[in-house]
């Protein structure tokens, strides 16, 4: 009896076809990080901020650019060849090590809030 009428066969090769048409090397196809959404940047801005029209200080930077970095460290543990957001990354990391030297060199107490509240090593 041919494979292609024998019924285990058709299931293990529809389990093989099924698999490869869900995952790509292993991962689920269309995963997505969750990326910095409208609300959730407006959250960071809110726990961040310093008086209600503030939306560019350095802590609220400093918070949207730790974000970001989580997120972009997890899409890079998954594509690990994606040099281009590795790049992007290594800019995200020296803009914020930049911002936080600024707020360093003004006010160490404001500072040292800064990286207790976002949980940086410092």
């Amino acid at each position: 009896m041919s494979s292609l009428f024998d019924p285990l066969a058709k299931t293990r090769r529809f389990r093989r076809l099924l698999i490869s048409a869900l995952t790509v090397n292993g991962y689920e196809r269309g995963f997505r990080a969750t990326m910095l959404t409208k609300d959730s940047k407006q959250q960071i801005i809110n726990d961040f901020k310093i008086n209600d029209a503030d939306t560019g200080s350095p802590e609220v930077q400093i918070a949207i650019l730790t974000n970001r970095i989580a997120e972009l460290t997890e899409h890079l543990k998954v594509h690990r060849k994606d040099h281009a957001s590795r790049r992007g990354l290594l800019k995200m990391v020296s803009t914020r090590a930049s911002l936080l030297k600024y707020v360093s060199n003004k006010d160490v107490e404001r500072y040292r809030a800064i990286i207790s509240r976002l949980g940086l090593r410092k």
